[in-house]
């Protein structure tokens, strides 16, 4: 039983799968919030374009 408890003390593998999990946590959320910033951009562009094309003057379109 004491060699068991000093090796259950000393082994680490369990923080190894602890760390992984939190990397992957940390790459998800980078990963939404990239998502979610991509995805208003690309509905700012659209909205821009959709204007653009309804008003049928190119000159009011400017690249910002």
């Amino acid at each position: 039983m004491k060699n068991f408890l000093k090796s259950f003390v000393t082994d680490e593998s369990g923080a190894s799968a602890a760390e992984y999990a939190l990397i992957l946590v940390i790459v998800g959320l980078a990963i939404v919030v990239g998502a979610g910033k991509l995805a208003t951009s690309i509905g700012k562009a659209m909205s821009d374009t959709a204007a653009c094309i309804n008003t049928g003057d190119s000159a009011g379109c400017t690249r910002s």
